[in-house]
This record gives C-alpha cells, structure tokens and sequence, in this order.
C-alpha cells in the first residue's frame, strides 16, 4: 500500500431491502444528514426531479467485516458526463458510510488520480503494469489517499499502450478481472472509472464487473449514444460475464431552472422508467472548485447540495444491493 430486513417495493421493477421511507434528506443544524418526511396529501412521497415519488433511503448499518467487494464499472462512452467526478464522490460517499472502497482509474488521462490531488506521473508501477502481468504485486500499487476507508489505483497516459499491447493476449478481455482477484476479499465496493470509449479497456471493466452505472448529463446529445453503451452492456453479459447488470442512469448536470434539462430527464425517464435513480446530481459551482482542491465533494463541502446528492445515491445504491435477510 502506497501512501499519498424485508424487501420493500421500489420503483417498477426494483426491490429495495431494509426500511424505505418516503420524503426528502435533511442537513441537521450540525451538519449531519437526518431524514425528514416530506408527504403529499394522498399519503405518497412529493415527486422528486424526476417526476416519481422521491423515497428516503435509510443510513446504512455498520459492517461487522469486509469484502468480498462488489465491482461498478462508470461507464459512458461520452465525455463530459460526470464520469470521473461521480466516482470520487460516490466512492467518498460510500466510504463515510464505513464502507472500504477501492477506486480504479482506468482512463490514461488520469482524472480521477488528479481529482484527488494526486499527480498520476510520480508512481513508477500503476494498473498497466498489473494489465500486463508483470511481477508487480497490486498491493504495492494501491495508493491510500486523504480520506479514510478510500485506496486508488492509479493510472496514468502509460496505459494508453495496453489497449494495443492485450490486443494479442489469450483472455485479454479478463485481463482487470484477473487483476483485482487479489484485493476482493479486501474492499466492499470497487469502482471503475473508464475511458470514454467503448474499447478494449472499457470492456475489460465491464468484465470484471458486476454491474454499470451510466452517468448520464441533462442535455439533449448525451442521449443519443445511450442506446449503443446498453447494446454493448448486453453483448458482454452474453458473450463474457453473466452477472453483469445495470445499476442505474445516473442524471448529472442537472438544473431545474432550464426547461431543456426537464424535458431530457423527461425524456430519459419515459425510455428508461425502471433503470433511472431516484438521486439526481444537480449542477453546481463547488464541483469544478473540489477538481482544483483536489478532494471529494463530501469533505470540500461535506453540507453542500452536491455532498447530499452523492450521500443520497450511495444510501440508494444499498438499498437497492443490501442482501435481503435470509429465509427460515
């Protein structure tokens, strides 16, 4: 290591385990996030942004042990769609919930190693080594970063070779898969940062995976390039990794204000009414300042709008995760 309960019906087609309340979170006087009820008169939950019931999803118990770790590939063949940031504050999110998180940057640019104030070209060993299977042992590349319970592993332009250089290797779509079997029993959660591309590489993550959230930004042309990442999504299940699943479309960007941005999550919401999150991550100035500081959103400006959205979708993700309680 480097330094540096019951199931309860959701939305159509989910099941959440443990106790779901309708309403919207709150910050507490102290900063804390608390639940607070927010009913309509019909005794269901106000609409949330988009457009359905807005559930609250409960602070999640305490873990007694850790891992085997559950794998999330982030995954949008577009750019500029919340990528890297919704993997740093998802993950820092998850881990202030006690969860211990591994963080792959999988994208030669190095975003998510800068976006937490680590320059990706000081380490000599990073996961394209690990790709390529030299004698390199992963633990000794995993970086331990400033926020507590969240490790990376880090990448930099080197990895841009490996696409080309696993082109001829047997198995080279399980090459990240073979990678991380050391560390599972380590993390509860892995996340993926990929490329924007739909490549080799991003296709190795997809077959280490157990399931894609597909950040999505509010604008009209971010929806276009959805239905091919879905295609590809199914063709890896069927060809290479059976578990693989959709966790949801994560709505970025968003901003209540513009009547462009309601209609795409609309829009979004009508093709896609059971694979959207509840959680919308709405626009906002703090998040270009946490790129600069270097740090999550959740300790940059742990009570802003953004650490609350990312805070909710992590509640949500357990929710939607959490193993139902064992029969008989």
């Amino acid at each position: 290591m480097v330094r540096s309960d019951s199931a309860v019906t959701g939305p159509p087609g989910r099941r959440y385990y443990g106790e779901v309340t309708v309403g919207e979170p709150r910050l507490s006087e102290d900063g804390r996030l608390e639940v607070g009820e927010d009913i309509a008169d019909d005794g269901t939950g106000k609409p949330g942004p988009t457009g359905r019931p807005m559930p609250v999803f409960p602070v999640p118990d305490a873990l007694t042990s850790h891992g085997p770790a559950w794998v999330v590939a982030m995954c949008n063949q577009k750019g500029g769609v919340g990528k890297t940031t919704s993997t740093i504050n998802l993950g820092a999110a998850l881990a202030e919930y006690g969860r211990r998180v591994l963080l792959v940057d999988f994208d030669p640019q190095g975003a998510l190693s800068v976006g937490l104030g680590i320059n990706p070209m000081q380490f000599e060993v990073t996961v394209h080594d690990l790709l390529l299977g030299g004698d390199v042992d992963i633990q000794d590349t995993i970086v331990e970063t400033q926020v507590e319970n969240l490790d990376l592993l880090p990448s930099n332009i080197d990895l841009s070779a490996a696409e080309v250089l696993l082109v001829t290797e047997v198995g080279r779509e399980h090459s990240l898969a073979r990678t991380l079997a050391p560390i599972m029993d380590v993390y509860d959660v892995i996340l993926i940062d990929c490329q924007p591309s739909l490549g080799l590489l991003t296709v190795n993550a997809l077959t280490a995976a157990d399931a894609v959230i597909v950040p999505l930004e509010c604008e009209y042309f971010a929806l276009r390039g959805v239905a091919l990442l879905l295609q590809t999504i199914d063709k890896v299940r069927e060809r290479l990794n059976s578990r693989l699943e959709l966790a949801g479309i994560l709505a970025t960007m968003y901003d209540a204000r513009t009547l462009h941005a309601r209609e795409v999550l609309a829009r979004v919401v009508e093709r896609f009414p059971d694979e959207v999150f509840h959680t919308v991550i709405n626009r906002t100035v703090r998040f270009p300042e946490t790129t600069v500081a270097g740090e999550p959103i959740t300790t940059y400006a742990p009570t802003s709008v953004g650490a609350a959205g990312y805070r909710r979708l992590a509640r949500e993700l357990m929710a939607r995760y959490a193993t139902p309680p064992a029969v008989g």
